[in-house]
């Protein structure tokens, strides 16, 4: 089980990994061995996240979500697997954390009166300027 907050809690076999060849640092190695880990999480489908934290996590993921709700992350930065597994878990596990803050309610608020005034002001500024240059210059 991987602890995500004091309510969710992930099993471990809700994870797919799967390890490619990595591009980042390696030497010779990287062309031998499949060291970056790709991680699997099917979030739309997961009985372990509650509604609406699948739901903020699903907007949260971006691109790296699938059209069938599964959230995709590479992690390729170290040498081994190992690491990179571990990278891959820490990311996934701070994307749900963050997730699984609510935010706070908004609320709707009106524009000050000064601010509307000046706005009116300007507006009357900007017609009589533009009155002005409909008016024919007198030749007398």
């Amino acid at each position: 089980m991987i602890r995500i907050t004091d309510q969710i809690n992930i099993d471990e076999s809700e994870l797919e990994e799967s390890f490619v060849r990595s591009s980042g640092p390696g030497g010779q190695n990287v062309n031998k061995l499949s060291t970056a880990v790709q991680l699997r999480f099917n979030v739309r489908n997961s009985p372990s996240l509650p509604n609406d934290v699948a739901l903020r996590l699903m907007r949260l993921a971006g691109r790296r979500m699938t059209k069938d709700g599964v959230l995709v992350l590479i992690a390729q930065n170290h040498r081994t697997q190992e690491r990179n597994r571990a990278e891959a878990q820490d990311r996934l596990v701070a994307l749900i954390q963050e997730a699984a803050v609510k935010p706070p309610p908004r609320r709707a608020t009106k524009p000050p009166k000064a601010s509307k005034q000046k706005r009116l002001e300007g507006k009357k500024h900007r017609a009589t300027i533009k009155r002005h240059r409909q008016s024919k210059p007198s030749f007398e």
